[in-house]
């Protein structure tokens, strides 16, 4: 399922009655990336929303412009996960962009990060969420430490992701069944629902998603410039 341009701009435009959401992160020594809806400490910065200018610095960067972006780009901890990243994509049919995205906003790629729900992993998946679509992917291991394990985390959490989509039909939707339950969206007629953590969470993914497909085409774009003619 490729969804561009178009659908995330529409998306965009459905959440934009909530406030404005933000993304605030910092890169420490050892290259991992602290992300936050709101700056927690002194050494966050603006990366995406409102407050993010072209002159703003994330700490640890030097790069001012580029910031999450660029770092999603060279972090270890992101090149590693990116040939998981593409086969998941391939397999389920989800852009490899809205799960890079995701998975930037749910746990900044630590692939060992519980959240004190019990979410776990790179896409801060929950045992009981992805029982149903662990399947295959569980080879006869506890699922709590298969959750671990960035490659199938990454598959459990892609499929559960493109059954949402195809469930809702909008991305923006299966992110808020995502954050906030699929039940929590169909108990509000099938919209995004007034919950400002949901709202805000899928507002990040949005930005982040769509920020990347702008990169990804403009660098397609210079790749079939640059390309020699064929006689």
């Amino acid at each position: 399922m490729r969804l561009r341009a178009l659908v995330v701009a529409v998306a965009l435009l459905c959440s934009a009655a909530a406030s404005r959401a933000e993304l605030w992160a910092w890169v420490d020594g050892r290259g991992v990336a602290h992300v936050a809806a709101r700056p927690l400490d002194g050494r966050y910065r603006p990366v995406l929303g409102p407050h993010h200018a072209p002159t703003g610095r994330v700490t640890g960067k030097a790069d001012a412009a580029a910031g999450l972006l660029t770092w999603l780009e060279i972090a270890p901890q992101v090149r590693v996960m990116r040939p998981w990243l593409r086969e998941a994509a391939r397999t389920y049919g989800v852009d490899v962009e809205l799960l890079t995205a995701l998975i930037a906003v749910e746990s900044g790629f630590d692939a060992g990060a519980v959240s004190p729900r019990g979410a776990m992993g790179l896409m801060q998946l929950t045992l009981e969420s992805a029982g149903r679509y662990a399947g295959a992917t569980n080879v006869q291991r506890p699922l709590d430490e298969l959750l671990l394990e960035p490659r199938a985390n990454i598959h459990i959490g892609a499929r559960m992701l493109a059954d949402l989509l195809r469930r809702f039909g909008r991305v923006d939707l299966a992110l808020a069944a995502w954050n906030a339950g699929e039940g929590t969206v169909r108990r509000h007629g099938g919209a995004m629902p007034p919950i400002a953590e949901t709202r805000g969470h899928v507002q990040l993914v949005l930005e982040l998603y769509w920020a990347m497909l702008q990169r990804s085409q403009r660098v397609t774009r210079i790749q079939l410039a640059v390309a020699p003619m064929t006689p």
